[in-house]
């Protein structure tokens, strides 16, 4: 078990120590749940109420706190609680599942694909013609990577996710377990003697740039011309679905349940958030917002936040609530 003194979590998150502990700390907690031995966070004054009856030893707090540790208790003061959290939680974090050997005997390698040094290859995955995979990179058991598909440094891939043909994946990404890659996008046509549907098969790709993380179970559809593009240090949450040839720019969030149709484009740094849904061909520009369970049907101008459904600005979609709240009392 891995554990800190005091004054080497104060070193770690570059803060300034209030109080005087001599616990060792051996795991972050809630504050609602620490015990002796935990530290947890105090990122904001409403959870101040809170300190007074939390067996934790120590906290990291913001730096505008008011209140003081207490016996036998410290802070850590720094400037934002939550990246000083970030910090000590890769510090605590527990070590990754172990591998046997670095190719385990069930994988299945095609002999034209290219490994690079240190590539580790869970139990019966499996590894495509002329695949190519860079240094360090960790598959875990019964993961596909389907020809052609190309994989950067350091990026690791867990359990049940499906790279197909043809991907082009950046260093230092993570796909959690059940990933989908480059599916078919979802198109289809009335015949014409109207008698049933014609499959628009999608011949493109997915490129993936660098330091993407893709939560489980969300799915990425490859373009039908050309690519399906997420662009670098893009984060997307569990069960996110993101159509054929949209075009995410770099550092976008989408959180879980949302749903991207076809030929949709983000600029940098937009975020969408939880149980949205976005039109096709609809461009969202950088720096834009959108909220939770809202529906976006048309462009969405550079730093606007929207809500509802349909989504509009959100100071003009707040004074219809309210208007039609009143309409209720009348």
């Amino acid at each position: 078990m891995k554990s800190f003194s005091i004054e080497e979590i104060t070193s770690l998150v570059q803060g300034e120590l209030i109080g005087n502990c001599k616990d060792l700390i051996f795991a972050p907690e809630q504050i609602e749940n620490a015990k002796k031995g935990n530290v947890t966070i105090i990122g904001n004054s409403k959870y101040t109420r809170l300190w007074e009856t939390s067996n934790a030893s120590m906290a990291i707090v913001y730096e505008g706190i008011k209140i003081l540790p207490g016996e036998g208790k410290a802070f850590v003061k720094v400037k934002n609680a939550d990246l000083a959290m970030a910090i000590l939680l890769d510090a605590f974090e527990p070590e990754p599942p172990y591998f046997d050997s670095d190719i385990h005997p069930t994988a299945v390698v095609n002999k034209t694909a290219k490994l690079g040094n240190g590539c580790k290859i869970g139990a019966n995955s499996y590894v495509g013609k002329n695949v190519t995979i860079g240094d360090n990179v960790v598959i875990y058991p019964n993961v596909s990577i389907f020809d052609n598909t190309s994989i950067g440094n350091e990026t690791i891939i867990w359990s049940g996710t499906v790279i197909r043909e043809r991907s082009e994946i950046g260093s230092q990404c993570i796909f959690h377990s059940n990933v989908s890659i480059g599916a078919d996008g979802f198109g289809y046509r009335p015949s014409i003697d109207g008698r049933g549907l014609v499959k628009i098969k999608h011949i493109g790709n997915v490129v993936i740039g660098n330091a993407v993380e893709v939560g489980a179970n969300s799915c990425i559809d490859r373009g039908k011309f050309s690519a399906t593009i997420l662009g670098d240090g893009c984060k997307i949450d569990n069960l996110v679905q993101i159509g054929h040839n949209s075009v995410l720019g770099k550092c976008c969030i989408i959180a879980g349940n949302s749903g991207l149709a076809g030929s949709v484009t983000l600029g940098d740094g937009v975020i969408i958030g939880g149980s949205a849904s976005i039109k096709d061909h609809v461009t969202i520009h950088s720096g834009a917002t959108v909220g939770g369970g809202s529906g976006v049907i048309s462009d969405v101008e550079a730093g606007k936040t929207v809500i509802g459904y349909p989504a509009c600005d959100s100071r003009e979609k707040m004074k219809q609530w309210v208007a039609l709240r009143k309409l209720g009392r009348n």
